[in-house]
């Protein structure tokens, strides 16, 4: 599966250069799972073989990140919210817990819509996350870019610089991928379980009394 993709992101790419790095950005920022990691390291294989603009690459990443996020935001910011409001106790997020998102949002939000930017996996679904909390939209577009231009320039700047050899990197990334995707799915397990337990201490102690 992974070679297919890999495949298929390199032909699109050799065949319309800037214009389908943009559109895969674009996918991945909208929650669709196209690896940057295989998109822009490819794009600085091309530049380095002449057939293309190592600036201009990194640009086009940068805005298609841009592109695909904004769909994103708006998603949750408009159907994310009310969703959680209604159904979040079965996810264990209580309103208070929503509250405390709202302040965590209103003090961090915007540098939080940055350095998701350079994340592996959180990257990709940051946007509906900050739609969901409401983050200033013309904040999170500035950021948004600013974030995905640096995350795009690295990666260009490492295909670029590896030449021939620029997926090698690609199993290392997937491995990183593998402890961030871990991680979080512990964190919720561990959140699930211990919200579980609470509510099963309050039911008994109502049994009991």
């Amino acid at each position: 599966m992974t070679e297919l993709l890999t495949g298929f992101i390199t032909q699109n790419i050799s065949t319309f250069s800037y214009g389908a790095v943009g559109i895969l950005m674009a996918l991945e920022s909208a929650n669709i799972p196209i690896p940057s990691e295989v998109t822009l390291p490819f794009a600085g294989f091309l530049a380095s073989q002449g057939q293309a603009n190592f600036h201009l690459m990194a640009l086009a990443g940068g805005l298609g990140c841009l592109a695909g996020s904004i769909p994103s935001y708006w998603i949750g910011r408009k159907l994310g919210r009310p969703f959680l409001e209604r159904y979040g106790k079965w996810f264990f997020i209580t309103h208070k817990q929503m509250a405390l998102g709202d302040k965590w949002m209103d003090k961090y939000g915007n540098s939080t819509s940055f350095f998701s930017r350079l994340l592996p996996v959180v990257r990709t679904f940051i946007s509906f996350i900050a739609g969901v909390w409401e983050a200033p939209f013309w904040p999170f577009v500035l950021l948004t870019f600013l974030g995905s231009w640096i995350w795009s320039y690295v990666l260009v700047y490492i295909g670029f610089k590896m030449g021939e050899n620029w997926a090698i990197l690609h199993p290392y990334w997937q491995k990183f991928d593998v402890i961030i995707i871990t991680l979080i799915s512990g964190t919720i397990l561990g959140y699930g379980w211990y919200h579980w337990k609470e509510a099963t201490k309050k039911t008994d102690q109502k049994s009991s009394g």
